[in-house]
């Protein structure tokens, strides 16, 4: 099942198990080109495969349609669906027996595309490639491992399984979540370690990924890394540009993390935010919750076209439908 191309730049949230007046009119905006699912759209599988029908059906082509289905404690959609384990279990299996966790790791991203293509899901923000330092709260076992490649080594594995599942891969949450103690759903945490740190520890499994063609969306973090830059991770040029297009040669999709998050507020209201993260490289912005913040940014925001989020999408599309 490969994801199909759609044209708006924003993704957003859906109320609740059915579409609502509401979300119709949204989802039918323009500016949009997909939805992220939640637990709160979730009650089965058959219901579930009745919203992603419903949620196509309104446009041609019809929009992306994305969830959070890491495993552990983030795994949207469980009863009905198997449950996947925290990425952690597989770093501790790795440890042990490394060539047959790497196996059963890929058995999981398998499980993970053929269970929500089943209900029409397109894809996963998946892997995580976070660095387990044990500072995180928020990322902890989400995590793989604190060794780099071995965070390499596992989230590739998920990433073929995803792929042989006919499912993209995004990795997330770039350039690394896991050295702030700080929530990004909370606060705006900042990372003070150099550049040279960070790209010996935390920049390795993005780029063994990226160098690997297995990666095919990234989302970057609402962290401060002022030694390297002003700017938040996904309102940075340098983080996004110079370091993930240029530096490791990263071609597909950059999805920001939510625009309602509290790590995003600083670049102003949701429209400064979504014309911030667009202007430091994002393809596509997230909106998950706040359906008035939502309909203010239909209301407002006039992006400038981009024929490269088009041929983006076509390329993760494509790439996904040939290896089904």
């Amino acid at each position: 099942m490969g994801l199909e191309l759609a044209r708006g730049a924003v993704m957003l949230g859906v109320g609740g198990p059915i579409l609502t007046a509401a979300d119709r009119e949204r989802l039918a905006h323009p500016l949009v080109g997909g939805a992220i699912l939640f637990t709160r759209n979730y009650v089965s599988r058959t219901q579930l495969a009745s919203l992603t029908r419903d949620i196509r059906s309104m446009r041609a082509p019809p929009l992306l349609i994305g969830v959070d289905h890491e495993g552990g404690r983030v795994q949207r959609f469980r009863d009905g669906f198997t449950r996947v384990p925290p990425m952690r279990k597989l770093g501790e299996a790795y440890d042990v027996h490394r060539d047959d966790t790497l196996a059963e790791a890929e058995q999981w991203g398998r499980v993970i595309a053929d269970e929500l293509a089943d209900c029409g899901v397109d894809f996963s923000f998946t892997p995580v490639l976070d660095l387990d330092f044990g500072m995180s709260a928020v990322i902890g076992d989400r995590a793989f491992h604190d060794e780099p490649h071995a965070v390499a080594e596992l989230a590739s594995a998920i990433c073929r399984g995803l792929h042989r599942g006919g499912m993209a891969a995004v990795g997330k949450h770039f350039p690394g979540h896991g050295g702030v103690a700080a929530d990004s759903h909370v606060d705006l945490p900042v990372d003070r370690r150099a550049y040279a740190e960070i790209a010996a520890n935390d920049l390795v499994p993005f780029a063994a990924l990226v160098k690997s063609n297995l990666i095919d969306g990234v989302m970057p973090a609402h962290v401060l890394y002022p030694e390297i830059d002003s700017h938040p991770a996904g309102f940075s040029t340098v983080w996004l540009q110079d370091i993930l297009r240029d530096r490791l040669g990263f071609e597909g999709v950059i999805f920001s993390d939510d625009l309602e998050m509290a790590g995003a507020r600083g670049a102003g209201d949701i429209v400064a935010r979504a014309d911030a993260a667009l202007a430091a490289g994002c393809d596509m912005v997230l909106a998950c919750n706040d359906f008035a913040a939502m309909d203010d940014l239909l209301a407002r925001w006039s992006p400038p076209s981009s024929p490269l989020l088009a041929a983006r999408l076509e390329k993760m599309s494509g790439a996904q439908r040939s290896a089904a």
